[in-house]
């Protein structure tokens, strides 16, 4: 028994047996899926939603789902099929060009052989994008234990979408290319789903209820899915050989041989996805797409700059965290958001790779966007008004890096004092912490100007006080650590003085702090 679990999730790429045609041959086992997908299609009026991303699992399921529906009578054809990518506004651009050119054939062929499939681009909302995010509001760079992108970048647009379609049409059935033989723990919780299906082959969504979810190759190995692309046109036009073409160019030894059996092993274990993914430690594909491809040396400033995120440390990042006040654990302050002049940093770096792309590049990316205005005006915002750092340097940095003006008035908060006076200011002032408080001050005041009552004008001095109400990083954090041992002490019952708990701190008397 455990053999036969083993060998149903074979190794990514290996060739070795584990296929989903091992009882039948290729076109008996395409037929049969076929007849599958048409029967579930025709049971019910429940639209589909197909996810694709462009690579290969979501273009083998995309395509035998259009062979299936192709085959159909047209007045058979008689829900959608929507066909969704989720772009996260920092795709690799080689996949982003890819997909764009999908979809342009997708919607030209449905609409010519009258199918009922539309494709759809599904982007995150301003104020959740990368870019918003780090640049903005400081966040760090996504880790593993901090990882804040996916709920906001893709969770969350997709969400969306299945809900609008779920509100129309009361369910939705959601197509997936997920397969056992992408891992261990892929097939794992396959299986666990699997086992709460309601239908032959439709399991519940995980947090969707009105959702259910369809994977007609869940049984498929790499080689399997590589086998079809091989063997059967694509029906949408586009071409199969240059996907493989892709995913050879992003394998670092280039090893992706055609498919033309089970015993010949496939195309690598490449992954696309985010450009500026620190989450993994080396973007591995998009190296080998510059080391394999001298047409796409123009990818290696992108990679420098994700290099740089994935690097960046404690140095950058503010002592407080976002909330502007210290935590600490194990004794230590918790980094917290970036600093104002690692967020200025890394919007120049990001228009400056930009740029670069734009003039040295070949002529189909002369164009590209690492950065839209939108996202642009979004972080000035913020910068503005939920930071008040009104300097209001964005359009400065804009402005040096592309050589035009920011093509956006000024912020228009009527805030009285102009970047030279706020100069003034912080030269008179004794630290970098105090002219912080200063401006706050200032913003939190000309913020309140308007109303009668001022309601909660108090709270807000308060707190401009509690993040920057101190001459230094290292007061603050003393402060904090004999606050957090008064308040354990009390716990336990023990009177303490803080000037004495603040000298024992000074002194080098360690503990465990933990707020």
């Amino acid at each position: 028994m455990q053999e036969e679990e083993t060998n149903s999730v074979v190794g990514i790429g290996t060739g070795v047996s584990g296929s989903a045609f091992a009882e039948s041959n290729l076109d008996a086992g395409v037929s049969e899926l076929i007849e599958q997908i048409k029967e579930i299609y025709l049971s019910d009026d429940i639209p589909w939603i197909i996810g694709y991303s462009g690579g290969k699992d979501s273009t083998a399921t995309l395509q035998v789902v259009w062979m299936a529906v192709e085959s159909l009578e047209p007045k058979q054809r008689h829900k959608k099929v929507h066909v969704v990518t989720n772009d996260t506004l920092v795709e690799n651009p080689v996949v982003v060009s890819w997909v764009k050119k999908s979809h342009d054939s997708i919607r030209h062929a449905a609409k010519e052989k009258n199918l009922p499939i539309e494709p759809h681009r599904l982007t995150p909302e301003i104020s959740e994008t990368f870019w918003v995010n780090l640049i903005g509001r400081g966040y760090p760079a996504p880790n593993r234990r901090f990882r804040w992108c996916t709920e906001r970048m893709k969770i969350h647009p997709t969400t969306r979408f299945i809900r609008e379609v779920v509100n129309a049409s009361g369910q939705a059935i959601i197509v997936l290319g997920a397969r056992k033989a992408e891992s261990a723990d892929r097939a794992a919780r396959i299986a666990k789903y699997d086992a709460k299906a309601i239908r032959e082959n439709l399991s519940p969504h995980n947090d969707l209820p009105s959702a259910l979810v369809y994977k007609p190759i869940v049984e498929w190995s790499n080689d399997d899915v590589w086998l079809f692309l091989m063997q059967y046109e694509n029906p949408w036009g586009h071409e199969n050989k240059d996907l493989l073409t892709m995913y050879r160019s992003a394998t670092a030894d280039e090893e992706c041989p055609l498919v033309i059996d089970t015993s010949t092993p496939s195309c690598g274990n490449s992954r696309f996805g985010c450009w500026t993914c620190t989450v993994v430690a080396k973007d591995k594909s998009m190296s080998a797409m510059i080391h394999n491809d001298a047409e796409r040396e123009w990818m290696l400033p992108l990679l420098e700059l994700r290099n740089e995120l994935a690097d960046a440390g404690k140095d950058s990042r503010d002592f407080r965290r976002l909330s502007g006040r210290v935590s600490l654990f194990n004794g230590e302050p918790v980094p917290g958001p970036y600093t104002q002049e690692t967020r200025k940093h890394w919007l120049r770096r990001v228009l400056e790779v930009q740029s670069w792309v734009r003039r040295n590049g070949p002529e189909e990316v002369r164009d590209i966007e690492l950065i839209s205005l939108p996202e642009l005006s979004e972080i000035r915002r913020i910068w503005i008004a939920d930071k008040h750092e009104h300097e209001d340097f964005l359009p400065k940095i804009y402005s040096e890096i592309v050589g035009e003006n920011f093509p956006e008035e000024g912020f228009n908060d009527s805030f009285p004092f102009g970047s030279d006076s706020l100069e003034i200011l912080k030269e008179e002032t004794s630290s970098g912490l105090q002219y912080e408080l200063l401006r706050e001050l200032l913003s939190v005041e000309h913020g309140y100007r308007t109303q009668v009552k001022r309601t909660g004008i108090k709270e807000a001095i308060e707190g401009a006080f509690d993040r920057s109400g101190y001459e230094t990083e290292h007061e603050a954090i003393v402060h904090i650590k004999a606050l957090t041992r008064g308040r354990d002490a009390a716990a336990e019952g023990n009177r303490t003085d803080f000037d004495s708990l603040v000298e024992d701190v000074e002194a080098g008397v360690t503990a465990n702090e933990k707020t």
